[in-house]
């Protein structure tokens, strides 16, 4: 399923445009009932304070929750690069014919990993998903034929090193599907239509009111659209760059 906040441009665009709709609308409100008198304006502004007060709230709580997802994920990079280097150091305690297909397939397993953060497709992603499933069962047969034979202190630290390469790549992947829910995104743009709303209601289109008025409607699609990319591992310009990944590839591909 395709989602909106999968684009951040297109965020930005549809935000901007229906917080615009909302301002023209109040403002056709406000010349149907002429000038406000001192007693509605005043009441209307208290709404709007109100109303602004909750949306920088919202925006604010919606925000930190991009920023705790992103960081998450930059933490799962690390803990997956950590844990196949690890295992890739543990593979020489197995026997040599052994410890050398393991190593072959955790490099092939390290780059498909850095494929699977630099690649935005959903077609080369799926098949870079099967192809590091194949690599996974690979790599658990390797191991888990010398654990049912030899079952050493020894062999049992290479599965366990190997069972943490895998559970990594499990919690990488959830955290990429953590995204904020659609319904938070969903209570942003009303009250913000809300807000822009009851501003084209109240402003007076002179001088710097109107100004006023276009810049917060920038700010807040602004807003939105930061939220968006941040939030969005693949389709976003600020992502996770698989730095600890491409650091271990080229020690386990040697010049």
């Amino acid at each position: 399923m395709v989602r909106l906040t999968n684009f951040p441009v297109a965020v930005l665009v549809v935000s901007f445009l229906l917080l615009w709709l909302s301002g023209w609308i109040g403002t056709s409100f406000r010349k149907k009932k002429h000038l406000l008198d001192d007693a509605v304006g005043a009441d209307a502004g208290l709404v709007l304070g109100a109303t602004l007060t909750i949306l920088g709230l919202i925006i604010g709580f919606t925000f930190s929750m991009a920023i705790s997802r992103y960081e998450q994920r930059k933490n799962y990079e690390e803990a997956d690069a950590n844990a196949i280097g690890t295992e890739y150091v543990r593979a020489d305690l197995l026997p040599a014919a052994d410890a050398q297909r393991v190593r072959v397939l955790l490099a092939k397993y390290t780059d498909q990993r850095i494929l699977f953060y630099t690649t935005r497709g959903e077609q080369q992603v799926s098949r870079i998903n099967a192809d590091t499933a194949q690599l996974q069962t690979e790599l658990w047969a390797a191991v888990a034929k010398l654990g049912t034979t030899q079952q050493t202190p020894i062999i049992a630290l290479v599965v366990s090193g190997m069972n943490d390469v895998l559970n990594s790549q499990g919690y990488t992947q959830a955290a990429w599907w953590n995204r904020i829910p659609p319904s938070a995104w969903a209570l942003m743009f009303v009250i913000g239509f809300c807000c822009n709303l009851l501003i084209g209601y109240c402003i007076r289109r002179t001088g710097m009111e109107f100004t006023v008025f276009v810049v917060l409607t920038l700010v807040v699609s602004i807003s939105f659209f930061l939220i968006a990319d941040i939030d969005s591992p693949r389709g976003g310009l600020i992502r996770v760059k698989p730095q600890n990944l491409m650091s271990l590839s080229q020690s386990l591909h040697p010049q």
